[in-house]
């Protein structure tokens, strides 16, 4: 029978067996169906696309932090679309210039290894394709495949043809890519190119490209943060490989091989570890996950916080969180001094750990109160001791202040007017304000809410709070911050758009002085910074806060495990760091500041009362304040609480022809009518002489009996004189301490020296004060009704 008449072999037709008839080309039957049986009992274990280490990206793909998998590996997925050209031309003409046209396997190179092999009795040259280097890498067990031995190449050769007989040639570069080994537990050229240079592989120049691909061929003898020259002198074999080819110019060979080899000590990037742990937490299976952080500002920012700490007690930790106030994205967040550090608790992430505010409320309490209609930005209202209910509030630097305005209140972080506003406005209602507005303040077990929740009784978290002052930038618009793109945004109205408008501009204009500490001139500087401060009880959580026009910027300062660092408070600790922070803010790009709202006009109001200048008399305009009122509400000062006969505001009188007071049925012939304009009975020892008698009722006319209008009987202090100097007995280190009464007091008597609240007595009962500094001073003595005595002395140095 004549050639031409055999039958024609009879090929399977299956997808399997077209594939393997791609990649062995016209071979007899019983090949191909070895080839098809050894390919079912022997099949390929391909790495799934879900498994392996996990890497947590900046918004621009820088690697924040890798997590590595099971096996302790670290690989940042990639494509070779995301590699450099000059890396994969580098990489293919080096390993593997015919990967595009060969099967799987080079027969010239096998037959120059075999007969090398034979030679020498062992594989001296291999002859490995990129395909078959990456059937050595994927092969389980890969530890009996030797590639150097007869039958571990017939392995890797079979293993080659199943690869691509299943794979295209773009899958089995990017397996290459992803898995190639480069050194300890980095495999993939996109993990090497971020632990050795600190860049993405896309950005390799041509020696950095030349390096990488060389490194796998012996990844720990020629590690470059180990061994720079001998991976400079193999880096420069792929050089002159390049140049020989004619893919690279001699004259850009000879550029590259100037370049050093600079390699960092091997490590994973760890850059907002925090945030990265936490995203990692809440997808764990996720293999790529791209957060909104800025990677330099990020850098910039951890490189802050660490020399600002530097000064600071020991144990001293930090957190820093930096929101885009259009679209709430977080740009930089430091959740610990320094990760992992055991002695500042560097694994407790004090972004999210629910702590003490302490003033950090006051704005979001005064904008409701401009919304309800009880103040305006200059409202009057009290700075003295006041019993709310037996709760007595103090000061942070424990001095009063007598009467300020609303404005001046929350510069000054002062307490009791807030503790004042907060019990007309109501803990509770104030409460589900905030926490419709992303603040939820927990409460100890079994508390309701009260007074206290404004001075820092109550735990919220810094994000909470950042979220929340992002309103003042966004027309009273509060929300949560976002730390990947897919996070939805949550807006809540927080306040009105007039509010937030108000109580920007008041903490945009704050002094240089505050809670006490000077800050030496940083405040005019910063005073397109809309700021707020907050210390916690017993120095435990310093504060600082801040909204610039694209910038919501929050920074808490103390030691995670809560205990107190003295002397350590908002003003002197947290708010340079926040200065510094927003000096290295871009202040380009996002919205600008807002226009003042139509709801928001400035008006000329009259203290005592609070009303309009144009509308009251001017013997009852004792201050001019100029306010921002909003939706022209112009309320009246705060009616006062228990104070028995006094009255304050306007007060309508009938007077005899000589001015005294008519009381009841008493009666005269030239009667006439008197009005009185009349401060606020606690804030009497802080007027002047003049103010002081304008709001004074005149005395009962002859004959009249006593009216509900008089105050307490008048007090005088005994003890001391007035204008006395004193000086400490010779040779005593011992203070001086005086005892004193309040003669004609009723009731609680609160004793005062220089402003600060120093004790309580009862009526008459003595008291004694101790007086350390010498200098001038001033000791008051005030009842709960008013009724006040003051007097100057003197201690000598």
């Amino acid at each position: 029978m004549s050639n031409t008449d055999r039958p024609a072999p009879v090929w399977p037709r299956s997808a399997r067996a077209m594939r393997w008839l791609r990649v062995l080309g016209v071979v007899p039957p019983a090949l191909l169906l070895t080839a098809l049986l050894l390919d079912r009992l022997f099949p390929l274990h391909l790495p799934a696309p879900d498994t392996g280490s996990t890497v947590v990206l900046a918004r621009d793909g820088t690697p924040l932090r890798a997590f590595a998998d099971s096996d302790g590996v670290w690989r940042y997925p990639t494509t070779a679309k995301r590699v450099s050209p000059l890396y994969l031309a580098a990489l293919l003409h080096y390993e593997d210039r015919r990967f595009y046209r060969h099967p799987g396997v080079n027969p010239y190179a096998l037959m120059r290894g075999l007969a090398g092999g034979l030679r020498h009795g062992h594989i001296v040259s291999g002859g490995s394709t990129l395909t078959m280097q990456v059937a050595q890498i994927i092969e389980p067990g890969s530890g009996w495949l030797r590639p150097h031995t007869f039958g571990g190449k017939l392995v890797q050769i079979f293993r080659a043809l199943q690869l691509e007989a299943h794979l295209s040639k773009a899958q089995i570069l990017d397996l290459y890519l992803n898995h190639a080994p480069f050194g300890g537990p980095i495999e993939g050229v996109e993990a090497a190119s971020w632990a050795y240079l600190g860049k993405p592989a896309s950005q390799l120049s041509r020696a950095e490209a030349a390096l990488l691909a060389v490194l796998p061929q012996s990844p720990s003898r020629l590690r470059p943060d180990r061994h720079p020259e001998a991976a400079r002198a193999a880096r420069d074999k792929v050089l002159k490989r390049m140049r020989d080819l004619g893919v690279w110019s001699a004259a850009q060979v000879r550029d590259a091989a100037v370049e050093p080899v600079v390699a960092r000590s091997l490590r994973a990037p760890l850059s907002a570890a925090l945030l990265a742990e936490r995203l990692h937490q809440q997808q764990p299976l996720a293999r790529r996950l791209v957060s909104t952080i800025d990677a330099d500002l990020q850098r910039a920012a951890e490189d802050r916080v660490t020399a600002y700490l530097s000064r600071l007690p020991a144990r001293t930790s930090a957190a820093v969180l930096v929101v885009d106030n259009a679209t709430l994205e977080a740009r930089i967040y430091v959740g610990t001094a320094e990760f992992a550090d055991p002695v500042r608790l560097g694994h407790v992430d004090m972004v999210r750990a629910p702590r003490s505010p302490g003033s950090t409320l006051k704005p979001f309490l005064y904008g409701l109160a401009l919304d309800d209609g009880l103040i305006t930005s200059q409202s009057l209202l009290v700075d003295a001791p006041q019993d709310f209910g037996g709760y007595k509030p103090g000061n942070f630097d424990e001095a009063f202040s007598g009467p300020v305005s609303a404005a001046e209140a929350l510069q000054r972080s002062l307490n009791v007017p807030a503790v004042d506003v907060l019990d007309r406005v109501g803990p509770a209602r104030f409460m589900a304000r905030l926490a419709n507005g992303g603040i939820d303040l927990g409460l100890p077990d079994g508390a309701k809410p009260n007074l206290a929740i404004i001075l820092g009784g109550a735990a919220t978290r810094l994000e909470n709070l950042v979220g929340a002052y992002t309103a003042f930038a966004n027309g009273g618009i509060a929300g949560a911050p976002r730390y990947t793109q897919q996070q939805p945004a949550q807006p809540r109205r927080l306040m009105s758009p007039g509010a937030a408008w108000i109580i920007r501009d008041i903490m945009a204009s704050n002094p240089a002085d505050v809670e006490g500490a000077p800050l030496a001139g940083a405040i005019n500087r910063h005073n397109s910074v809309a700021w707020k401060t907050g210390t916690s009880y017993g120095y435990r959580d310093a504060w600082a806060l801040g909204v610039i026009d694209r910038w919501t910027v929050g920074v808490w300062i103390g030691r995670p495990d809560g205990t107190p660092s003295p002397g350590q408070y908002g003003a002197v600790t947290a708010l340079p760091l926040l200065f510094q922070i927003v000096d290295m803010l871009p202040q380009r790009g996002g919205r600008p500041h807002a226009a003042q709202p139509a709801s928001v006009r400035a008006v000329d109001i009259c203290w005592p009362l609070g009303g309009a200048a144009d509308a009251t008399a001017p013997a009852q305009c004792r201050q001019h304040r100029t306010a921002w009122v909003l939706d022209g509400a112009l309320p009246p000062t705060f009616a006062e609480r228990d104070l028995g006969a006094w009255t304050a505001g306007l007060v309508t009188l009938r007077v005899d022809g000589r001015g005294g007071r008519l009381s009841g049925a008493c009666h005269a012939s030239h009667e006439r009518t008197l009005q009185i304009a009349r401060w606020p009975a606690l804030a009497t020892p802080w007027l002047s002489v003049d103010d002081r008698a304008s709001s004074a009722l005149p005395p009962l006319a002859p004959g009249c009996a006593a009216d509900s209008l008089d105050v307490a009987s008048p007090i005088r202090i005994a003890g001391l004189s007035n204008g006395a100097s004193l000086r400490r007995a010779p040779h005593s280190d011992q203070p001086l301490r005086v005892t004193l009464q309040a003669l004609g007091a009723q009731g609680t008597v609160q004793w005062l020296l220089d402003g600060r609240l120093q004790g309580t007595s009862e009526n008459a009962a003595p008291m004694t004060l101790t007086l350390a500094q010498p200098g001038k001073h001033t000791i008051t003595a005030l009842t709960r009704a008013g009724a006040f005595s003051s007097l100057q002395f003197d201690v000598a140095g």
